[in-house]
């Protein structure tokens, strides 16, 4: 993909896509942003039925799969979508929920979850046993999360609709488990063929973006029990929602810290804008894309005891 293929109101993405990745790695992210991709989904155990999967089985990813390009359509009206038991999901989000280490015997809060496949997924691994408190400020995607959570089968979830930034003040040090896909500018889900994916992206929305996930990612470790652990992930490219959003809970808790993360991809930034980082963000993972997975950042952290 050459520089003229690239939108001109995305000219200041891509040159900063340069300076994440190089300008080879910048060029190959852009080029996944126009080519066909597959479809993944997750095979749900809490569903009603018992369906045969369809596609490919996703390497390292156990119960997950993907179907060819020309393939979505048919999943997506599969009856096994209708019933909740095939859950269609970018296998880079199964890394992240897979990544947290849930079981039944833990009280999990899902921070900002909505539309809930990311819930679903702890729900799974917990087997319905445990609790889960699932956040979400936004009504009509509150009750979108509601409805298709109970369509999957899942019963250990408590809903609640709120404002994440509020809850680590409300119930701190409750939880042993805490998950926050944070709201980012989606930069990994922009198409450059469909001006819709990226009317939105401004640098001045990435900075509004980063002050709401830094209130985010104070409040989630507020809410962690000590010794408990979270992780925190975007789908976005961008240091400042990603590096810089961890780095400043590093400043601000001696108590938190990075842990390494068994996630595929590249380490975590340790210098942007000529500023050089707390070097234990090296231990988050930056999920390159292709054909299949989206681009993806990740970083698990610890509450210290």
């Amino acid at each position: 993909m050459d520089a003229g293929s690239v939108p001109e109101r995305l000219g200041d993405f891509r040159e900063r896509l340069i300076r994440v990745f190089g300008a080879a790695g910048a060029e190959s992210v852009l080029a996944t942003m126009t080519a066909s991709k597959r479809t993944g989904y997750v095979v749900n155990p809490l569903a009603d039925g018992d369906w045969m999967p369809i596609g490919t089985p996703i390497p390292g990813l156990p119960g997950c799969f993907s179907v060819l390009p020309q393939a979505r359509r048919s999943l997506l009206e599969h009856p096994a979508v209708a019933a909740g038991g095939f859950y269609p999901m970018n296998p880079s989000s199964v890394y992240a929920a897979r990544a947290l280490d849930v079981d039944g015997s833990m009280e999990v809060l899902d921070l900002a979850a909505a539309p809930g496949g990311k819930t679903l997924l702890l729900a799974m691994a917990m087997n319905n046993a445990g609790r889960i408190a699932a956040v979400e400020p936004v009504k009509g995607r509150f009750h979108r999360m509601r409805a298709n959570l109970a369509r999957c089968g899942v019963t250990n979830v408590q809903f609640y609709a709120a404002d994440g930034r509020s809850i680590g003040r409300k119930v701190p040090g409750r939880f042993d488990r805490v998950l926050l896909d944070a709201p980012c500018s989606s930069e990994a889900r922009i198409r450059l063929d469909d001006p819709a994916t990226f009317r939105h992206w401004k640098l001045r929305k990435i900075r509004e973006t980063t002050r709401k996930q830094r209130g985010l990612i104070r409040s989630a470790f507020d809410a962690l029990k000590p010794g408990g652990e979270m992780v925190y992930c975007t789908c976005a490219f961008s240091p400042e929602e990603n590096e810089l959003v961890v780095a400043h809970l590093l400043e601000a808790e001696t108590a938190a810290d990075v842990l390494p993360s068994a996630a595929p991809g590249a380490p975590g930034l340790t210098v942007w804008a000529d500023r050089a980082l707390d070097a234990r963000l090296e231990h988050c993972r930056r999920l390159l894309p292709d054909d299949l997975f989206d681009g993806f950042f990740l970083a698990r952290i610890r509450k210290g005891r």
